[in-house]
């Protein structure tokens, strides 16, 4: 899943016209947008990243690539909470 900071995102209108773009640039791909944070998230079907970011900016709009971020690895077993159920 691929990440962008759309600060410039203010409103439905924009939503939708970062939807359409995305889709344009590739139709298989999963968008999603949250308006609050700014963030816009594409799961890509066959564009890249840049081609991605490019859509968003013929857009009008600017995108910042935001770096993933894993998540924490899982504890073996039981809650982890120092209990000892696992």
């Amino acid at each position: 899943m691929l990440t962008f900071e759309v600060k410039d995102m203010t409103c439905g209108h924009c939503v939708g016209a970062i939807t359409q773009a995305l889709q344009a640039a590739d139709p298989a791909a999963r968008v999603e947008i949250d308006l609050a944070s700014h963030r816009v998230q594409v799961q890509p079907a066959a564009a890249d990243a840049t081609a991605l970011a490019q859509a968003i900016a013929d857009a009008g709009y600017t995108p910042v690539p935001v770096a993933a971020v894993d998540a924490p690895p899982a504890k073996a077993g039981g809650c982890g909470g120092g209990c000892r159920c696992g």
